[in-house]
């Protein structure tokens, strides 16, 4: 099993855009592989290749014992008004905030086969696809918070004995 260690605040492949897999070759398939044993450890519910290591657009996730991956994934629906929702990130350890997600989201995408991949939801799920398709963009969870609770995330960072 290889469970790969996540990158943490601070490490610029955070703040990259992933670049699109063009060809799914051994490297996407030990990939795709890596980051599902990633995400399944207890208390994950998504691993997004930038946090270990890959700029490369794909996800892993675990919501409700259903544990999954997708391949060039893009949100291309959310719906509800932007509500605060307690979130917390593996490359933010220790840190949880309420940000600001939609209570619902669609992302599509593929899998190793070239298949066309749906994931849609509310909850759990609308979140988790936000957060790791604004992984793949650069964008932390903090970079969703208000400015006051970013500046307490900030300081909390600053203090924390990872940082």
């Amino acid at each position: 099993m290889t469970v790969r260690p996540i990158r943490v605040f601070g490490d610029p492949v955070l703040k990259s855009v992933s670049a699109p897999i063009d060809q799914i070759d051994d490297g996407v398939r030990a990939l795709v592989r890596d980051l599902i044993e990633t995400v399944e450890l207890p208390g994950r519910a998504g691993v997004a290749a930038p946090q270990i290591g890959v700029g490369l657009r794909a996800f892993s996730y675990n919501i409700d014992g259903e544990i999954g991956y997708v391949i060039n994934p893009v949100l291309v629906e959310v719906s509800g008004e932007p509500e605060p929702v307690g979130e917390g990130c593996l490359s933010v350890p220790g840190l949880w905030h309420d940000a600001l997600r939609h209570p619902w989201a669609k992302v599509v995408g593929i899998d190793l086969d070239g298949n066309d991949v749906v994931l849609e939801g509310e909850g759990l799920l609308a979140q988790a696809l936000q957060h790791e398709t604004d992984h793949l963009d650069g964008t932390l969870f903090l970079d969703r918070l208000t400015p006051e609770s970013r500046r307490v995330a900030m300081r909390e960072i600053r203090e924390s004995d990872w940082f």
